[in-house]
């Protein structure tokens, strides 16, 4: 709790950052860093100057979400590849203050971008935003508060929107995060739920999920870092250490701030023997 008033504090008290204008790019490479008081500062700063966008909304949501999560222990490798301690329910609770904060940010978000797309159906960035908002709340549903069935549905308006923006323009890297990671869960799911589950466009091809997760890995410009993550728990998860740890080692290069990835690297290190970078 603690920790969640001090977030709550350095978001509301942070001042701008830096004579140059804020970018959404700033506030992600502090994000990654798990500088959440920095990301938020950030983000306020771009929203101030363009407040109806959608976007930094969206992200704004992200960063609450990934505040959460670290303060849950739900990014260790342990918790995510483990699927008994994914579904376990005895955990502490979500903060209500960080719930409150994260479903006004998707709300912004989704008010903004409805706005925009209910005069022009087609625009790419707010389907982009909407993609986000719904693969955020989907995470926040099923890694937060245990609702893992109840987290498909806002899984599959993801997917939708990143199918329906991957048509209008199949360069828009970061959407294929969406879609690969929707193509890999369908794909692990057992055969008699799999059955009952319908994404768009998505055959439950494990290996299509993963080209598409290495495409965002290359080519994304928002969700790049988040795709060598995801890629990296599917390595851990399908017995690939040395492909793991060859992703953690780009995350900790990248955002040496992070802890977290350090912290899975040096047990990686440990579990290979491979002397520490």
């Amino acid at each position: 709790m603690r920790r969640a008033i001090l977030l709550v504090a350095a978001v509301c008290s942070a001042p701008a950052l830096a004579s140059e204008p804020a970018t959404i790019d700033d506030a992600l490479r502090s994000l990654y860093n798990f500088d959440f008081a920095a990301a938020h500062a950030t983000l306020n700063s771009y929203i101030s100057a363009h407040p109806q966008d959608p976007l930094p909304y969206a992200f704004r949501g992200s960063a609450y979400l990934f505040f959460e999560l670290d303060r849950l222990g739900a990014l260790e490798s342990e918790f995510l590849t483990d699927d008994d301690r994914l579904v376990e329910k005895t955990r502490p609770q979500p903060d209500p203050a960080i719930r409150k904060q994260f479903l006004q940010a998707m709300n912004d978000a989704q008010k903004r971008a409805e706005a925009v797309l209910k005069s022009n159906p087609n625009d790419r960035d707010a389907l982009f935003a909407m993609c986000v908002v719904a693969g955020v709340s989907t995470d926040y549903m099923a890694l937060v508060e245990k609702r893992q069935i109840a987290s498909l549905s806002p899984a599959r308006r993801a997917n939708g929107y990143a199918q329906h923006l991957l048509k209008l323009d199949p360069k828009f890297y970061d959407a294929y995060l969406t879609a690969g990671f929707s193509e890999y869960m369908v794909g692990s799911l057992p055969f008699f739920i799999r059955w009952f589950v319908h994404f768009d466009n998505v055959n439950g091809d494990k290996q299509r999920g993963v080209r598409h997760l290495e495409l965002v890995a290359r080519e994304g410009r928002y969700l790049g870092p988040l795709a060598k993550v995801f890629l990296g728990i599917i390595d851990l998860r399908e017995k690939k250490p040395h492909e793991a740890r060859e992703l953690l080692a780009e995350l900790v290069r990248d955002y040496p701030r992070n802890p977290l990835y350090r912290k899975e690297l040096d047990k990686l290190d440990r579990e290979l023997a491979v002397p520490a970078d």
